[in-house]
């Protein structure tokens, strides 16, 4: 589980943008999963080194609102893209099916034991 969301908010309340955020994990990095202290110290102090010089080229990235459309797409026109798309539609989202051939149901017509009236796709 990553707290970054968390510290990104910290950092938001005071007021900073929370995409100047570069966060470095010595314990999750393996830097102690040695008996060589020395060298798992070494290896923390290179995580964290290289953690502040990324921080040089970090820039504010611009918090916008954007409207999202209440829609989806699904693709394939099969039985499992009509049930998805069914699904959606009767949770009252608009949904655009896609299909590449010419009809839907995909193998459906070819369940003849499923669907003996042949009556499916074609």
């Amino acid at each position: 589980m990553t707290h970054e969301p968390i510290y990104r908010e910290t950092i938001e309340s005071k007021g900073l943008n929370p995409y100047y955020f570069q966060m470095v994990n010595v314990r999750e990095h393996c830097s102690w999963c040695t008996d060589e202290k020395e060298e798992a110290t070494e290896k923390a102090k290179a995580l964290v080194k290289g953690g502040m010089e990324r921080l040089r080229y970090l820039e504010p990235v611009p918090i916008r609102t954007v409207p999202v459309e209440n829609a989806c797409l699904v693709i394939g026109g099969g039985i499992a893209g009509m049930n998805a798309a069914l699904d959606l539609a009767n949770q009252g989202i608009k949904v655009y099916l896609v299909e590449q051939k010419t009809t839907i149901g995909g193998r459906m017509a070819q369940l003849d034991r499923t669907f003996p009236t042949d009556d499916c796709s074609i």
